[in-house]
């Protein structure tokens, strides 16, 4: 009882024939047992918090991360440092990702730790699956999905595939060597942000890079340092949605491409004034 005291756990004791000792309410939290899935799924969640996921929290999550891991079995170690190896952030979304496991996520990350080639059947956004050999780079997260950064062996370029629409992953064994891999943050972002939309833009913000990465986030568009300001890429498939997103950025900005963003902006500007004038 004096050690769990010592411990910081508040025991009560009554004394006499029928007494005996209760633990209380308060104190410290007491131990937690965990299967395996349980134990990664806290790891990924403090992984995320300690990296901006959960503002103001961030120390807190490393530390409740370097305790849990101290008293993990060894192959759960193994388990969170391949996600934590192969693992970069890209920003932080609003809202709630697609239903993901954690052995897909381990088995994915475990390959780009090695790393190995991959093979995995894919469903793209119009439910087409193909099968896909990739070598896998790193994971990246964005706040509500995974990617993975891969080499596709069978279109000899570089790809990202959102991890909840891989199906059955079956490492190969094959060990690769990346040459002159890409930025994966940068490609995610371009892919998520740009290239996926009908329609792209490019806008000059009057703004230097670091105050408009503050209203800007890296999921939605990209930035580039520009000559007279920041160089904002933006996709979607309506352009009026461009000119409504714009509309809110407390910057001035020019429109550098394509012209038919300008008249979606005229009409957005129409309706506001109408709306003012009302």
């Amino acid at each position: 009882m004096t050690r769990l005291r010592d411990l910081g756990y508040p025991v009560d004791a009554v004394p006499g024939p029928y007494g005996g000792y209760r633990l209380a309410a308060g104190g410290a939290v007491p131990p937690l047992l965990l299967d395996d899935d349980e134990a990664v799924t806290v790891a990924l969640g403090l992984r995320a918090a300690a990296t901006g996921g959960l503002v103001g929290f961030e120390d807190a999550a490393v530390a409740a991360l370097a305790k849990i891991e101290q008293v993990l079995p060894a192959r759960l170690r193994e388990r969170i440092a391949e996600l934590e190896a192969a693992t970069v952030h890209l920003g932080s979304d609003v809202g709630r990702g697609a239903a993901l496991s954690a052995e897909l996520l381990v088995t994915v990350a475990a390959s780009c730790r090695r790393p190995e080639r991959l093979r995995f059947r894919y469903v793209d956004g119009q439910g087409r699956a193909t099968e896909r050999h990739v070598e896998p780079y790193q994971l990246v997260y964005s706040g509500r999905r995974w990617y993975l950064v891969a080499r596709d062996r069978d279109r000899e370029a570089w790809r990202t595939f959102r991890v909840d629409r891989m199906r059955d992953p079956i490492p190969t064994g094959i060990r690769v060597v990346h040459v002159d891999p890409p930025d994966s943050a940068a490609l995610v972002a371009e892919g998520t942000a740009v290239a996926a939309y009908t329609h792209q833009a490019k806008v000059l913000l009057e703004a230097p890079l670091e105050v408009a990465a503050e209203y800007v986030s890296p999921t939605v568009a990209v930035l580039e340092p520009g000559r007279d300001g920041t160089i904002l890429r933006v996709g979607a498939d309506e352009l009026d949605w461009i000119a409504r997103y714009l509309a809110r950025l407390p910057f001035r900005f020019e429109v550098i491409e394509p012209e038919g963003l300008r008249a979606a902006l005229s009409a957005v500007a129409d309706r506001l004034m109408a709306a003012a004038r009302s």
